[in-house]
């Protein structure tokens, strides 16, 4: 017998759509997330080592290319209209495309009259990225498609709601109204219209960071590897396909 691995049941369905039902089986290994990092943890000192003033705190976590949607995070913070706000951008420019979207995003900024609302933070690794996550008050995640989605996961983790794309892997990462929120279209006004209510009901949004962290927890890389480790085991027991 043979298997393909895929990470969540949209890229199955996607596998089947592009190359039809295999002869063997499709598993499903989603990725981890190094719980050692990302747990939830005190906002007021994380914004305090990141020299963060006690403001609302919105963070886009990714790659700078039209894929990732900083755009989106950025129209979104101009309709939030909260001068207070601050969008912290946490990533650089990636691919073919990267330089052109960093100009297009600095001239979008410059337009929505946002300039000193969007703070560009270069990527960091694992142990302080998650400081950032835990100065949050919300992770957006306005991706045009996400085969996984593991910002999403990675807040989640952190104890920090996510307003997303519902696209791909998102849609099984993100309980829409119970661990965060789920965006059609990626509508930047529908954005800012679930980051309002987040900022405005501190409570909720506490307990909604709290049910992520709690999802985030079925999701290891040592879960991950034994299931890849079970998976190859099983093809090494197979019958040999003959190629002859």
């Amino acid at each position: 017998g043979s298997s393909d691995v895929g990470s969540s049941d949209l890229e199955e369905r996607q596998f089947r759509d592009l190359y039809g039902n295999p002869r063997g089986r499709v598993e499903i290994v989603a990725p981890g997330v190094e719980h050692a990092f990302f747990t939830p943890g005190d906002r007021r000192g994380a914004r305090q080592a990141l020299c963060l003033d006690d403001r609302p705190v919105l963070l886009f976590v990714g790659r700078i290319q039209p894929l990732k949607g900083l755009d989106v995070a950025v129209q979104a913070l101009a309709s939030l209209g909260r001068p207070d706000a601050l969008l912290v951008a946490v990533g650089g420019a990636s691919g073919a495309d990267g330089d052109g979207e960093v100009s297009r995003i600095a001239d979008l900024i410059e337009e929505l009259g946002v300039s000193e609302q969007v703070l560009f933070v270069p990527p960091q690794q694992h142990h302080i990225l998650s400081t950032y996550y835990r100065a949050a008050d919300v992770v957006l995640v306005p991706s045009r498609s996400e085969s996984f989605g593991l910002v999403a996961l990675e807040a989640g983790a952190c104890g920090v709601p996510v307003v997303a794309s519902a696209v791909g892997g998102l849609l099984t990462l993100v309980d829409h109204e119970d661990t965060g929120f789920l965006v059609p279209d990626r509508d930047p006004d529908l954005f800012a219209r679930h980051v309002r209510w987040l900022l405005d009901h501190p409570d909720a949004a506490r307990s909604m960071g709290g049910r992520a962290a709690q999802r985030a927890q079925r999701y290891t890389w040592s879960l991950a590897a034994a299931r890849l480790r079970r998976m190859y085991a099983d093809l090494r027991n197979s019958a040999l396909v003959s190629c002859g």
